[in-house]
């Protein structure tokens, strides 16, 4: 089954931490004209999220300014949205994702489903916390307001974080495929609600069951169901789940690689998924991307990044194991 009991991140804390000199050196480094942003990538990708959070504690206690807002100050374009985004605690970062990509006009819709299809209850439940302590906005109103129709509701449901965990039901298994089959054949508004209900709210031990069974019934996988039955965000969506719950560092790496390679290298996608991902999985997205493509993930942030923003992405990747 899903192999998440074994995914291995990137960052880990680094040993003999300590914040105070770290907090000196960046100040060091952001002093004056120039900037040594190679000091600021091995300072900032070579601790693990708590301890940044940590050194932006000294920070602000030494010189009395805002980290994060010295940095957004000093650098500019993606690399400074590396070196901004991970100074965010994971909650905040997810905030400030979901935040940047409906506040403007239109909305990213990839990013809504990347992150909304992907995140545990408990992730969910803080993202909302964080959400609402930043931005001073309710983040279940604003997917409400800035979405519609069943790729709405099914946002909506995900949002609720109510997702069984650790259950399963097998005699309910088949019933449940049933309604899955039934709703690719009929495709009303009801089924497509009864659709999403299955999807956004049974654990992934049971959803891992009702897959089986849906390919038993219809002969068919229920990705490739989906594919031609529904189209538009709503099928992405429901895609994204069920790639979610078969393998989520194997999602990511064909999120990744579609960024980079259908997209011409769609920056905030590629930042978004290496920040957020580097403690819970990215090496072992890494291995899933080099299994599934070919190329490492290394070799091709290489041939489309370049400078101080290529470096830091490539430390955030961990070393140069060109193998992943």
């Amino acid at each position: 089954m899903n192999s998440s009991h074994q995914a291995q991140g990137t960052i880990f804390p680094a040993p003999n931490f300590n914040p105070i000199m770290d907090a000196q050196m960046l100040g060091g480094a952001l002093q004056g004209f120039g900037c040594d942003k190679d000091m600021l990538i091995s300072i900032l990708t070579q601790r693990c999220n708590s301890q940044r959070l940590m050194i932006a504690e000294a920070y602000q206690n030494m010189y009395g300014r805002d980290l994060i807002g010295d940095l957004k100050e000093k650098l500019s374009d993606h690399f400074k949205d590396v070196m901004v985004g991970l100074m965010y605690s994971p909650p905040s970062y997810d905030a400030h994702e979901l935040w940047h990509a409906m506040k403007g006009v239109g909305t990213e819709e990839n990013c809504l489903i990347d992150i909304l299809a992907s995140r545990t209850n408990g992730e969910i439940f803080q993202m909302r916390e964080a959400y609402c302590l930043q931005y001073g906005s309710n983040l279940q109103e604003d997917i409400y307001s800035e979405t519609s129709g069943h790729f709405r509701d099914t946002l909506m449901n995900l949002v609720q974080g109510s997702r069984e965990e650790g259950y399963t039901d097998p005699a309910m298994a088949a019933q449940d495929a049933m309604v899955l089959w039934e709703a690719c054949q009929r495709k009303t508004g009801e089924h497509k609600t009864m659709l999403q209900v299955i999807l956004c709210n049974k654990s992934y031990q049971q959803l891992w069951l009702v897959f089986q069974e849906f390919q038993n019934i219809s002969g068919q996988d229920i990705v490739d169901a989906i594919n031609e039955c529904y189209d538009g965000y709503f099928q992405e969506l429901l895609v994204a789940i069920v790639l979610c719950v078969r393998d989520k560092p194997a999602y990511f790496a064909y999120r990744l690689h579609s960024a980079i390679h259908d997209f011409g290298f769609h920056n905030k996608t590629v930042i978004r998924i290496l920040i957020a991902r580097s403690e819970i999985d990215l090496m072992t997205i890494r291995k899933r991307y080099k299994e599934r493509y070919g190329k490492s993930l290394f070799h091709d942030i290489k041939n489309f990044a370049s400078g101080h923003y290529e470096k830091a992405l490539l430390a955030i990747c961990a070393g140069d194991a060109e193998d992943y």
